[in-house]
């Protein structure tokens, strides 16, 4: 039986464990679940406008289950997707809003970036118009159209809090340092940011021809070596990268609230209101899926708390996420959306000090959190618990709050 709780798993990029193929869904490429197709569109920066996130939450309510899905990536899915037209039909309406700017490269417009970039004074840098200029750069590179729908760029404003999230590549702010596989190479960019991270996007490529199943740095030993040469300097001693927390789920000083979804899942009815509440401005999509909204206005906060979106950093809810569990996976032995929301509502306040506690169907734990984390992994026949600590034993709900270090 594999190992429930690993804590040798890399908090950067690993080795694929998939089939040679890419098989990594898109808004054009729909993976095909137990409850129909899946999309999933990729949110460069997690930024997206009002009218962006009314045309989602239209196509879910119109042609998939109803809810929109927030990824690891600050992206979004819509899954459930019956009507054999359904995928062609929400992809010209991502393409009228702005959300597919580019048939050939839409997969691989995977960048993350610090989520509260610009909205308070803790980053050293604004990178929000740097995810511009890099998707630009990306799309307009004809040959990155190659890469995998799994490499992915991260752009740290210097706070550290997309430093660990796995990134192939990931520039950050302030010192200017451009980490490899999550590693300082001693690589510090300075000027024209995009260009660098084209270049080193294209070694990894050059570096894959030929070969099948290479979707990650971590797949190719030699690579970081590689970007090194390619780019040159300056170079600077290899130092720790930064390592900052998510932003909070709550109300923030600097006049805007961090929204969590339940579960990672918002129905139709959530992002319309979540898009309401926005008045015309951008929302942010976070890796942590949660939905940074530029107000903080009491009547905002009461309409998201109506709307039963978690703004209350207690909650049982914050932190909390699952895959898509049965009936929507196959492989997946419980609801285990069903079973995590009962489990919530018989638990307590959340402590500030507990664990990401993420449910799973099976042991595949798709959708992981990235770093320490507690797991519910369904057996068949119940959960196995388990944390950095190691597997727990007890009733469903000690055992729960023992893995996430609450207890």
């Amino acid at each position: 039986m594999p190992r429930l709780y690993d804590d040798q798993v890399p908090d950067v990029s690993s080795p694929s464990r998939r089939p040679a193929d890419d098989r990594c869904p898109g808004a054009l490429r729909a993976h095909q679940a137990a409850d129909g197709a899946l999309v999933r569109v990729r949110i460069p920066g997690g930024r997206i406008t009002s009218a962006q996130l009314r045309c989602l939450a239209t196509a879910a309510r119109r042609d998939g289950d109803g809810t929109l899905e927030l990824t690891s990536r600050g992206n979004v899915q819509v899954r459930g997707i019956t009507d054999p037209d359904g995928v062609d039909r929400i992809a010209t309406a991502l393409a009228g809003v702005g959300l597919l700017p580019s048939a050939t490269h839409e997969r691989v417009r995977n960048i993350v970036a610090s989520p509260l970039s610009g909205l308070d004074d803790t980053g050293h840098a604004d990178v929000r118009p740097l995810v511009g200029a890099v998707d630009a750069a990306l799309c307009a590179a004809a040959d990155l159209a190659g890469l995998s729908g799994r490499f992915l760029i991260a752009l740290d404003d210097g706070r550290g809090d997309v430093t660990g999230l796995g990134a192939d590549l990931c520039w950050t702010a302030g010192t200017g340092a451009l980490l490899v596989d999550g590693r300082d190479v001693g690589l510090r960019v300075t000027t024209d940011v995009p260009a660098a991270l084209v270049t080193a996007a294209r070694v990894f490529l050059r570096l894959c021809a030929g070969r099948t199943g290479l979707w990650r740095i971590a797949d190719l030993p030699d690579a970081p070596d590689a970007i090194t040469a390619e780019l040159g300097g300056p170079h600077a001693p290899p130092v720790e990268p930064p390592h900052g927390a998510p932003p909070p789920v709550g109300v923030h000083p600097g006049g805007f609230v961090v929204v969590a979804a339940p579960l990672g899942r918002l129905t139709a009815d959530q992002a319309d209101t979540l898009a309401a509440v926005a008045d015309g401005s951008d929302l942010v999509v976070t890796p942590w899926r949660t939905v940074v909204v530029g107000s903080a206005e009491p009547t905002t906060v009461s309409t998201l708390a109506a709307a039963r979106l978690v703004v209350d950093p207690a909650s049982p809810w914050v932190g909390v996420t699952s895959c898509t569990g049965r009936p929507g996976c196959e492989k997946a032995l419980a609801d285990v959306r069903a079973d995590a929301a009962a489990a919530l509502a018989a638990a307590g306040p959340r402590s500030s000090e507990a664990l990401p506690l993420h449910w799973a169907g099976c042991d595949r734990c798709c959708g992981r959190p990235t770093g320490p984390v507690a797991l519910a992994v369904a057996t068949g026949s119940g959960y196995r618990v388990a944390g950095p600590a190691g597997e727990q034993h007890g009733p469903l709900g000690v055992r729960l709050a023992q893995a996430r270090g609450a207890q």
